[in-house]
C-alpha cells in the first residue's frame, strides 16, 4: 500500500503492531530461549512493559507510585554499580554479526594488544569467512565461525573460552543476544539501542545483576574527542551549575536505507513502519547524560516528546523507488523529526532530537549550557565567561588542554567516525585486563534507551510526559565516577 493513500484504519493496525515482522528478525525474535518476545504488542506492551511480572512488581515502591513515577521491581541480585571486571591478561572476545558495523570494527579489535578474536557469527556465510580471513591475516589463530542459521549465536555464546561477546547485529536482536551471552557468563557489549522496550531494559538489568556480568551499551559518541573535553571541563566547573544540554541524530540516511546492498534486508526502515518516536537517542543522549552525571548524582525523570508528520521516506520512495518494488508495501509512521525534553531530578533540561528521513547535513548537536556559559557543536564552538565578551563565540579549539588522557594518549587513533571508535574500544579492553570499573554499566544502558518506547507513548498521548524508570533503584543519588576517571596507573604488561 502507498503510504499516501493509506487509510486511517490501515495507519492505525501499523501503528499498533510496533514490533512488526523483518526479513531476518521472525525466527530471531521469535524467542531463541524459550522467553517469547511477543510481536503482537501493542503500545502498553511496548511502553509499560508488556505484561510481563515487573508491570505488577510486588517489590515496587509505594512512595514513587504516589509520585507519578513507574514502579521499580524488586531487585533479583545485588547492583552492578562499581563492581569491576575480573583481571585477565588476554581478553577473548565472540562477534556477533559481521555487516556494516561489525565487519568494520573487527579490525579495531585485532589493532589492539591483549586481545584475541575467538568466534565469529553470522548466518551470511561470506561475511564470516571474510571476517575469519582477517584474523588469521593479524596473526591470530582461526576463530571458530557459527553461521549454521538464526539461532547459531547460542552455541557463540555458549563457549567456555570466551569472556566478552560483541553485538553488532538489526535492533530487533539486541536483547535476546545480550540475554543469552549474560545466561552463558559473559559480559557483553551492544551496539545502540541495547533493546527496544522497556521491559526488556528491566530484564536486562535483572540479568546482570543476577549473572554478575556487565551488560554494556557501546555508546561510541561519549568517547569523542569533543564530548570528552567537554566532560572534563563540565566537572570541573567550567560551565558553572550546568542548566540545560542537548543532543540529537540527525542523519539523512534516505539513500542508504533504500539501498537494498548497505543494510542486511530492510530491517531499519520498516522500524519506521513501527514506531512514531526517537528510534535512535543513543548517539545524543549518553554524552549529555555523562556531562550531567546522570545515574551519579542527578537522575533523568520523564520525558515529553513530539514528533512531525512521517512524509520524507514516502516521498523518497515515490521519487526513486520503481512500481513493484516491496517498499511500496510499507506504510510509515515514524516522525520525520521528533523532539523530546528530558527532566532531570536537579530540574535540568536535555533536549533530544532525531531525523533521518528529511534532507540535513549530520548533526548530533552535542550542546551544554550553565550559569557560566554554553559549548555548541556543529560547528564547535564556545561562550564561556569570563574568557569571552561581547556576545561573540570563541574558538573551542583553545581549549585542548582539557583533552582527556586518552586523547593525549592517542592523539591521531584508527578506524572510524574521528577515532572514537578505536577510544571506546582501547578503554574497554583496558578496563577488563586491567580488572576496573567500567565507564558505564546496564543502568546507563538501560537509561539511555528508554526514550525509544517511551517517546513513541508520549507522541501518541500528545506530548503528555512520560516517567523515566530509575534503573538504578534510588543507587543515582550516589555520586561516582564514569567516563572521566583518571587514567590507571597499573602496567598492563605486568597484569597476570
Amino acid at each position: 500500500m502507498h503510504d499516501e493513500n493509506a487509510t486511517p484504519e490501515s495507519r492505525a493496525e501499523a501503528d499498533e503492531n510496533p514490533e512488526g515482522h523483518s526479513r531476518r528478525s521472525v525466527l530471531r525474535t521469535a524467542g531463541v530461549t524459550g522467553t517469547g518476545l511477543g510481536l503482537g504488542l501493542g503500545l502498553g506492551a511496548l511502553a509499560a512493559g508488556g505484561g510481563t511480572a515487573h508491570a505488577a512488581a510486588s517489590g515496587a515502591s509505594a512512595e514513587a507510585a504516589a509520585d507519578g513515577e513507574p514502579a521499580a521491581p524488586a531487585a533479583q541480585g545485588r547492583t552492578m554499580i562499581g563492581v569491576p571486571f575480573e583481571r585477565r591478561k588476554t581478553v577473548r572476545v565472540g562477534i556477533i554479526g559481521l555487516g556494516n558495523r561489525g565487519g568494520g570494527m573487527i579490525d579495531l579489535f585485532l589493532a589492539l594488544d591483549g586481545v584475541r578474536v575467538v568466534a565469529l557469527c553470522d548466518p551470511v556465510k561470506d561475511k564470516a569467512a571474510g571476517a575469519a580471513a582477517k584474523v588469521v591475516a593479524a596473526g591470530q589463530p582461526a576463530p571458530a565461525t557459527y553461521t549454521k542459521g538464526e539461532h547459531d549465536f547460542v552455541a557463540l555464546c555458549a563457549r567456555g573460552d570466551l569472556d566478552f561477546v560483541y553485538v553488532a547485529t538489526p535492533w530487533d536482536l539486541h536483547f535476546e543476544m545480550a540475554r543469552t551471552a549474560m545466561l552463558n557468563g559473559k559480559h557483553v557489549g551492544v551496539e545502540c539501542p541495547v533493546a527496544m522496550r522497556l521491559d526488556q531494559l528491566w530484564e536486562l538489568v535483572d540479568l546482570s545483576e543476577r549473572t554478575r556480568r556487565h551488560c554494556m551499551q557501546l555508546e561510541n559518541c561519549c568517547y569523542g574527542r569533543n564530548e570528552m573535553r567537554v566532560l572534563r571541563m563540565a566537572h570541573a566547573g567550567k560551565f558553572g551549575r550546568l542548566l540545560h544540554g542537548a543532543g540529537a541524530y540527525n542523519h539523512d540516511l534516505r539513500g542508504l536505507m533504500f539501498d537494498p546492498d548497505y543494510y542486511e534486508g530492510p530491517w531499519r526502515r520498516l522500524w519506521h513502519t513501527r514506531l512514531r518516536g526517537d528510534l535512535y537517542p543513543n548517539h545524543g543522549f549518553g554524552p549529555v547524560a555523562n556531562y550531567m552525571d546522570v545515574n551519579r548524582g542527578d537522575r533523568v525523570t520523564h520525558i515529553s516528546s513530539f514528533g512531525t508528520p512521517s512524509l520524507g521516506l514516502a516521498e523518497y520512495r515515490a521519487e526513486h523507488m520503481p512500481p513493484g518494488d516491496p517498499s511500496w508495501k510499507e506504510t510509515y509512521i515514524e516522525s520525520d523529526r521528533t523532539i523530546s525534553l528530558v527532566q532531570t531530578a536537579k530540574g535540568r533540561v536535555i533536549r533530544l532530537e532525531h531525523d533521518v528521513s528529511t534532507p540535513h547535513p549530520y548533526s548530533r548537536i552535542n550542546s551544554l549550557g550553565g550559569t557560566k556559559g554554553v559549548f555548541e557543536d556543529y560547528p564547535e564552538r564556545i561562550y564561556i565567561e569570563p574568557d569571552h565578551t561581547d556576545d561573540a563565540w570563541g574558538d573551542f579549539s583553545a581549549y585542548a588542554e582539557w583533552d582527556h588522557w586518552l586523547w593525549k594518549e592517542h592523539s591521531d587513533p584508527p578506524g572510524g567516525h574521528g577515532g572514537m571508535d578505536y577510544i571506546m574500544l582501547f578503554r574497554l579492553m583496558q578496563s577488563i585486563r586491567l580488572g576496573l570499573v567500567p565507564d558505564f554499566d546496564v543502568y546507563d544502558a538501560a537509561t539511555w534507551t528508554a526514550p525509544v518506547p517511551l517517546s513513541h507513548a508520549s507522541i501518541k498521548a500528545n506530548g503528555a510526559p512520560q516517567a523515566i524508570p530509575d534503573f538504578t533503584r534510588g543507587l543515582w543519588k550516589k555520586e561516582r565516577q564514569g567516563m572521566d576517571s583518571p587514567k590507571p596507573q597499573d602496567d598492563l604488561r605486568r597484569n597476570g
